[in-house]
């Protein structure tokens, strides 16, 4: 993954690409971020699964500004915001829809024999194990929750 943003980052220094770069120099920014808070912890540099949870969040900050943008009048910035958005999301995993999200959901329930409410802990942290990056956490809990009560 590291490899992947320093290439593209020389690829948009070749190109003139000021925007993009500006973007993927945040991305490189956050993921040393990342391994330094690492190193304070005596933990090893971001993992790939790291990378990943740090570039949804990048979108999620962004989608909230694009919206505080709109709301505000201004969408000139949320444009911006969007530009951002569509630059992180070439290095996340794509999305699944909603069909795919239940059925995943679905599968780990029955690999997890999970019951009730009370083992939706259980199945959220299954869910993060396999499918980091591909799926809206937030939404699916509240898919989670419907399935097991």
């Amino acid at each position: 993954m590291r490899e992947k943003v320093t290439e593209e980052i020389k690829a948009a220094m070749k190109a003139g690409d000021k925007s993009r770069l500006t973007t993927l120099r945040l991305i490189q920014s956050a993921i040393k971020d990342r391994d330094i808070a690492n190193r304070g912890n005596a933990k090893d540099a971001a993992s790939d699964d790291e990378i990943l949870q740090i570039l949804a969040k990048m979108v999620k900050q962004r989608e909230e500004s694009a919206k505080a943008f709109e709301d505000g009048g201004r969408p000139e910035l949320a444009a911006n915001e969007r530009a951002e958005i569509a630059i992180i999301c070439d290095f996340l995993p794509k999305q699944m829809d909603a069909a795919e999200t239940e059925a995943a959901i679905r599968a780990v329930i029955a690999e997890t024999g999970a019951a009730g409410v009370k083992d939706m802990g259980k199945v959220m942290a299954a869910l993060r194990e396999k499918f980091a990056g591909q799926m809206d956490f937030g939404k699916a809990s509240a898919v989670v929750k419907g399935l097991l009560v």
